[in-house]
């Protein structure tokens, strides 16, 4: 089912940047696909663990400037299972993944590097447990909550970048906090630019 969405989400993204490919080379703004991988860590009530997560977006970014393009992203990221601590033995895995919906930035410090920003609505779905007194309490929920980041790369030429990121994903339900962070590297391709 992952892999189904991911490569919908690629396939849609190409398909939609297609048209606007030639008008996006006029204003310098257009549309973006990019992906992320890396190492998601949660560090929070009975787990504490590491996993691969990874992130694909596709968006669109208006140029203010030569050196300042603002713009939309919607996709998908999926953050991995995480173990519990030796002391919840018998717990399920956390899991966390869900979709994004938010705002991003690009910002040209020399014609090569830059420093990336998005943020916005994260759809979460968490799967866990967590105790109340010595009752444990089994979740598998949606939450609705946030996502921030920010990182930093080299753009190859106007089309193409490779960057590192850290990203925040706030999830929690019914007294679930799974919030866990990733830090990745990621490539980005732009229509037009």
């Amino acid at each position: 089912m992952k892999k189904t969405l991911l490569a919908l989400a690629v396939s849609v993204a190409g398909l939609a940047a297609l048209p606007a490919a030639s008008h996006a080379a006029d204003d310098n703004g257009g549309f973006f696909v990019n992906g992320a991988i890396g190492r998601s860590s949660l560090d929070k009530g009975p787990y504490n663990d590491n996993d691969t997560g990874y992130n694909v977006n596709i968006g669109y970014r208006w140029a203010l400037n030569p050196n300042v393009a603002l713009g939309i992203e919607g996709g998908y990221t999926d953050l991995g299972n995480f173990a519990p601590r030796s002391s919840y033995a018998g717990f399920p895995k956390a899991e966390v993944s869900g979709w994004t919906l938010g705002v991003n930035g690009h910002f040209n410090l020399t014609p090569n590097w830059y420093l990336s920003a998005r943020g916005g609505f994260f759809r979460g779905d968490i799967k866990g447990q967590y105790l109340v007194g010595t009752t444990p309490i089994y979740v598998d929920e949606t939450s609705n909550k946030y996502y921030a980041g920010a990182g930093f790369g080299y753009d190859f030429n106007n089309n193409l970048s490779v960057g590192v990121n850290y990203d925040y994903y706030k999830a929690d339900k019914n007294g679930l906090k799974a919030n866990p962070d990733m830090i990745s590297v990621s490539a980005e391709y732009r229509f037009g630019y």
